[in-house]
């Protein structure tokens, strides 16, 4: 079993969207629920916190520094002095967004749900620089993690109540031939956000499952790292190195959460990351 150590203890309500950016030397993090944007420094160890706007599902570095958010109302800009305005402002009642991430083009493929997590209710749409969206998936339920191959000619997608892990083909044209890479059995928890690391294998966090497992390229179970927080969320590889596997988890839910539900935690030397591209906008 590969021990797990507490970066940051905390008690946030819903943790999610661990990030790398190499540009400030520090991992963000996010409680969706909290409305708050978290960042730790794993050399100094020092952590900073400040609100968000709404309700915030993903919030990745931008090529020119600050960072892109998506928000419950759609997607905004934070500048590197604090400045903020939408990108593109879609309020939908009912809806809010989740998980997000940076596709090899740099664009942002931003996803939503309901929050009554109505069957249908979400989409993933990708966002260019110029506030441009386009849905790419609707009839989704909730949106969760997206990843992209070493080679950036695969994305990887979970909607989590489908309990799997999907492979589209990838190009500039967009994505096509949606197919399982792996099923989540009954009882081990949902997918719900995910990682593809150097080796083209993809890791996943199980909500109720309490476990990161790595799939290989062609859907091998090789790997689960069981943890105490039922309620993991998501996994990113970030440090220097990218070799260290960070996981956020929730509270949100549980009558009884553990003392480390709504934590970071990190596995030390776990794999080896991929360098994520900024946000061209």
């Amino acid at each position: 079993m590969t021990a797990y150590e507490v970066a940051v203890a905390a008690e946030a309500t819903l943790g999610e969207g661990p990030t790398w950016d190499p540009a400030t030397g520090t991992l963000l993090w996010l409680d969706i629920l909290g409305m708050r944007l978290h960042t730790y420094d794993p050399v100094t160890g020092r952590r900073t916190v400040r609100t968000t706007p709404q309700h915030v599902g993903a919030a990745k570095p931008r090529a020119g520094g600050g960072l892109v958010l998506n928000l419950r109302d759609g997607v905004g800009l934070l500048d590197p002095d604090g400045t903020f305005r939408w990108l593109h402002h879609e309020p939908v009642p009912g809806r809010r967004a989740n998980d997000a991430a940076v596709a090899p083009d740099g664009s942002l493929w931003a996803g939503t749900m309901r929050y009554d997590e109505a069957a249908g209710g979400g989409t993933l749409s990708r966002l260019t620089g110029d506030g441009t969206a386009r849905t790419v998936l609707d009839d989704v339920t909730v949106s969760n993690g997206t990843g992209w191959s070493p080679d950036g000619r695969l994305m990887y997608y979970v909607d989590t109540p489908t309990r799997r892990v999907d492979v589209f083909d990838y190009d500039s044209e967009g994505i096509r031939d949606r197919r399982p890479l792996a099923v989540i059995e009954e009882g081990a928890g949902y997918p719900d956000g995910l990682t593809v690391d150097a080796d083209g294998c993809v890791w996943v966090a199980l909500w109720d499952g309490g476990a990161v497992r790595r799939y290989t390229p062609d859907g091998t179970l090789d790997r689960v790292i069981s943890l105490p927080a039922p309620r993991t969320t998501a996994c990113a590889f970030g440090g220097p190195a990218l070799t260290d596997l960070y996981i956020t988890t929730a509270r949100t839910g549980l009558d009884a959460p553990h003392p480390l539900s709504g934590s970071l935690l990190v596995i030390p030397n776990a794999g080896k990351g991929l360098p994520q591209p900024p946000f061209e906008g």
